[in-house]
Parts: structure tokens; C-alpha cells; sequence
């Protein structure tokens, strides 16, 4: 399938296996194809994120992304579903973070433990990189680019889809902003 991404697609590949490495994710998942979504200058993607007013709010982002990951990845629907059945998710993160160190349940390695070599694609990073496929199919578009990337994020639900939306980046949204029929291929 990579042969057919573009040259910023693959470079957003890259600059999440890079980013998990950087943090020792023990797996590439959505939110490290978003943080290097978020690093891209130039793309389509970039220009639809500045279209969107995210140009000049990356870095809130990237805290939104950052908070959800001290939440172990939950999504606020999912802190919200465990509140509903009495759990506190910020409490049990605020005694987990207060015996074992901030960013404790991220899941990244800090001891320098691990397997060596890079990490492998988690099951959120597989199915965005399987829905810019069928999105681009879905526009017609013979190669996959950085913009199908964003736009798969924005349909598979999660943290990425979640902190886009708060900050004014849906499906439809970009859908107007790259134009074409860009379908949801949920």
C-alpha cells in the first residue's frame, strides 16, 4: 500500500514512527500520525489546518493530545461513560501519576525497557492508514496523500477524531475546505 502514498504521506508515516520512538510507544498509533500531521509545512493537509484557524493552535493540540494520553488514550466519551458508572478517571490518573510519575498510564517506556527497533503500527494507526486508502478511492484519486491521512482521522472515532472536532476540524469541515466528495467510508 506505501507505494501508492505521496511523498508528504509517507513523510507523515515517518514522522510518526519517529514520534513514538520519541516518546518509546511500545506501538505507532492515530494520535502519532496526527502529531506529524500537525509538523507538515507546505501539504495539503497543512493548508487545510490553517484554512481551519489549527495553524496558529497546534500547540493546543498537541496538550489535548498529550491530556488524553495521560488518560491512558480514553476519549472524553469514554472518561464521561466511566463517570456515569462512579469511576473518576482523573483521580484514578491523579494517584497513579502520584506513586508512579506524570504520564505513568501513557503505556511509553520510561525505564529504557522494551522491544529494540522500532515500534509496530497499533491498531488505531492501521485502520486510519486503511481508511486514507478508501477515502482517496473514494475521491477518485489514484495515490494517498497527507489530506486522505487527516481525513481518515476525522471519521474513525477516537482521541485524534475528538481534539480535531474541538478545534473546528471535522469531515464535513475539510470535506468543503479540500473539496471533492471526500465520503466518509466509515
Amino acid at each position: 500500500m506505501f507505494e501508492r502514498f505521496t511523498k508528504d504521506a509517507r513523510a507523515v508515516v515517518k514522522g510518526a514512527v519517529e514520534r513514538a520512538e520519541g516518546t518509546r510507544a511500545r506501538t505507532v498509533g492515530a494520535e502519532h500520525l496526527l502529531l506529524a500531521l500537525l509538523d507538515r509545512e507546505g501539504s495539503r493537509a497543512s493548508f487545510a489546518l490553517a484554512a481551519l484557524g489549527v495553524g496558529e493552535r497546534k500547540e493546543s493540540v498537541r496538550r489535548a493530545l498529550e491530556e488524553a494520553r495521560r488518560r491512558a488514550g480514553l476519549s472524553r466519551a469514554e472518561t464521561d461513560a466511566l463517570a456515569a458508572l462512579g469511576i473518576d478517571v482523573r483521580e484514578i490518573v491523579a494517584r497513579v501519576e502520584e506513586t508512579h510519575g506524570v504520564g505513568a498510564m501513557s503505556g511509553d517506556r520510561k525505564d529504557g525497557q522494551g522491544r529494540p527497533g522500532r515500534p509496530g503500527f497499533g491498531k488505531g494507526a492501521k485502520e486510519v492508514l486503511e481508511k486514507a486508502l478508501r477515502v482517496a478511492l473514494a475521491r477518485r484519486e489514484r495515490h494517498i496523500g497527507d489530506e486522505h491521512i487527516l481525513l481518515a482521522l476525522t471519521v474513525r472515532p477516537g482521541v485524534p477524531a475528538e481534539v480535531l472536532a474541538d478545534h473546528g476540524v471535522t469531515h464535513a469541515s475539510l470535506t468543503r475546505v479540500l473539496g471533492g466528495t471526500g465520503e466518509a467510508c466509515a
